[in-house]
């Protein structure tokens, strides 16, 4: 089956169509609203997990100066 002369490949052709479903533009409008929000908790877990990190580090550093003496 030969592709449509607008597009380059049949693949392309695919693409453009799959384009044209609710569920992608439904997916389209989701993902522009949700991506402040997910941005927000990416950087407020990954502030989360630095401070842990820090708090594990100076315990780790403690306790090996510790059993260093």
């Amino acid at each position: 089956m030969k592709h449509s002369p607008e597009f380059r490949s049949k693949r392309e052709e695919e693409r453009a169509a799959l384009k044209n479903t609710i569920g992608y533009k439904m997916w389209s409008v989701l993902f522009t609203v949700l991506y402040p929000f997910i941005a927000i908790f990416t950087f407020v877990f990954s502030g989360i997990v630095m401070f842990f990190s820090g708090i594990s580090r100076v315990l780790a550093y403690l306790f090996a100066k510790s059993s260093a003496k």
